[in-house]
């Protein structure tokens, strides 16, 4: 049986009553997608204008997504997203790609954190970090960086469904549902497809994925984000 955590904001409390004024929480979303960047936000907030009802995003309904996500952006101190396109996730693997979104949406934020919390991982940054395993279900910040790169990254799968109808992007987000699979087999992968995903490689001819491939080294850029 699955334990559920309460979010609480204990951690965040403790930290700044330690000296931590600004601790950032970091979450990705995306992970498990056939399609498309890996998406990762970071989120600093404020303890003098909290945003009620913050949990893990997998445990909320879009509607609620949309309300807290543009709460989080008008109350938190500094907020940032970054995402890692598919081209990188096939060079470097989702784990390194995950963190280096994560990492990048640290750097971006526009106020420097002293403490950070990340789900489950680390990153490469010059500051404390805590990897917390269920982090979106214990630490405010975390539950808020999840709510910010879960509305992001549907919003990109929403634009990516007008550019490749056909693959049921905008329902489904990329994930391995069988109406996905049904494309894939269907359809064949795209370009922004995740050619080191097994389902899409084994849609994919070998004569065009070596070509597909010789296209993704052409364009490969590492990472890209924004915020405010």
């Amino acid at each position: 049986m699955r334990v559920r955590h309460r979010c609480l904001g204990d951690l965040e409390r403790d930290l700044r009553s330690r000296g931590f004024a600004l601790v950032a929480g970091a979450d990705e979303a995306g992970r498990g997608s056939l399609f498309g960047p890996v998406y990762a936000a970071a989120v600093i907030l404020d303890p003098d204008r909290p945003v009620g009802g913050l949990r893990d995003s997998k445990q909320l309904t879009p509607d609620e997504r949309e309300r807290l996500a543009a709460e989080i952006r008008t109350r938190a101190v500094a907020w940032a997203i970054a995402y890692v396109d598919a081209a990188v996730i096939d060079a470097i693997n989702i784990l390194q790609a995950s963190r280096l979104a994560m990492r990048r949406a640290i750097e971006m934020l526009p106020r420097k954190p002293d403490y950070a919390i990340l789900d489950a991982v680390s990153v490469e940054l010059p500051i404390p970090q805590l990897p917390l395993k269920k982090a979106d279900e214990r630490c405010w910040a975390v539950a808020a960086a999840s709510i910010l790169a879960k509305v992001a990254r549907d919003a990109a799968m929403r634009e990516w469904d007008r550019v490749y109808p056909g693959y049921g992007l905008a329902r489904h987000k990329g994930y391995p549902c069988p109406e996905h699979l049904s494309a894939l087999a269907r359809l064949g992968p795209t370009p922004e497809h995740r050619f080191s995903y097994r389902p899409v490689r084994e849609a994919c001819p070998p004569d065009v994925l070596r070509l597909l491939e010789q296209r993704r080294q052409l364009r490969r850029p590492w990472a890209a984000g924004g915020g405010s």
